[in-house]
């Protein structure tokens, strides 16, 4: 297996499955140093010196040229300040940029491990892996709260993000090409059962080429996280120390709300216990009826019966 410390870790899924929770709990070990999002469309180009035209951008062998040196630059803690520099448009852009370099500054000087936050990285993950030698976590959440947390933001998603890369419905979504292009654009809850489903079966076709990657269940963290992350921070070589348990406990605490605001859809802090039933609230029965119809070739790979 090698040295678990000097290998970078890739903390992917879909957006809005726990990513950012989980990728933060793991950069409670002050020797991981958190990445966030490299291959999000609007990255800033200081983090990742390399344009990416489309959400969940795919790479693998027939195009890492576009992306390769990139990587190596960001695992390396190579920081393009001057290109950052340049495309500062506001305050809030300023402060990113101090937050960043300080990032990078602190990896290359501690020698800490990068610890790449990134769902938009989920189509990617064996190239992820044999590339850049990454040890891969994967988040997965219910089918329904899923769509249940985009219905909530009003977040819609266009397939023509993935219609236009060929070299992904190649690999991945060729089959799937008339369903992406008869959701129409006002339906949340179509377009997230759909994404769901692609994702979650690329997920399992790469588990089975790749048994070293990790999947976590977003439910089984929120249930019992101490154990849970305790289990994932030996898996990756990381150190569970009481400081650790701490954040983890902070973070998961009934203290907490049992759902973030709209202003702070990226914060971590909840009441996870709490926060695992809202779907069942928020969504209609006749909406949950269509995502577990849509998704159910693909969900009982991961939920049984009993948990719809």
């Amino acid at each position: 297996m090698g040295d678990l410390t000097l290998t970078p870790i890739l903390v992917t899924g879909t957006h809005r499955s726990g990513t950012t929770w989980v990728g933060k709990m793991l950069a409670a070990d002050p020797m991981t140093a958190y990445i966030s999002e490299p291959l999000n469309v609007l990255h800033r180009p200081g983090v990742f010196h390399a344009k990416v035209k489309h959400w969940y951008q795919y790479v693998c062998e027939d195009n890492e040229s576009e992306y390769l040196t990139a990587f190596q630059e960001l695992l390396e803690f190579d920081y393009h300040l001057w290109d950052e520099i340049r495309s500062l448009r506001s305050r809030r852009d300023f402060l990113r940029m101090g937050r960043d370099f300080l990032i990078f500054y602190n990896g290359l000087m501690r020698g800490q491990r990068a610890l790449l936050k990134d769902p938009f990285a989920i189509f990617s993950t064996p190239w992820f892996a044999k590339r850049l030698n990454c040890k891969v976590v994967i988040t997965v959440r219910h089918p329904a709260a899923f769509a249940s947390s985009l219905k909530r933001l009003k977040w819609p998603f266009d397939f023509q993000d993935l219609l236009d890369q060929p070299l992904l419905m190649r690999d991945h979504l060729g089959p799937y090409r008339e369903q992406m292009q008869s959701i129409g654009p006002e339906d949340v809850i179509g377009q997230a059962a759909l994404l769901w489903k692609l994702i979650y079966r690329s997920v399992h076709k790469a588990c089975e080429r790749n048994p070293g990657f990790i999947i976590v269940r977003h439910e089984d963290l929120s249930l019992d996280p101490v154990p849970g992350y305790r289990a994932l921070y030996t898996s990756l070589g990381l150190e569970f120390t009481p400081r650790v348990e701490k954040t983890i406990l902070n973070s998961s605490s009934s203290e907490n709300p049992g759902e973030l605001s709209r202003k702070r859809v990226h914060g971590f802090k909840l009441d996870s216990r709490a926060n695992l039933d809202n779907w069942k609230k928020r969504l209609t029965t006749e909406e949950i009826e269509r995502v577990r119809t849509m998704t159910e070739d693909v969900s009982t790979l991961y939920y049984s019966n009993a948990e719809w």
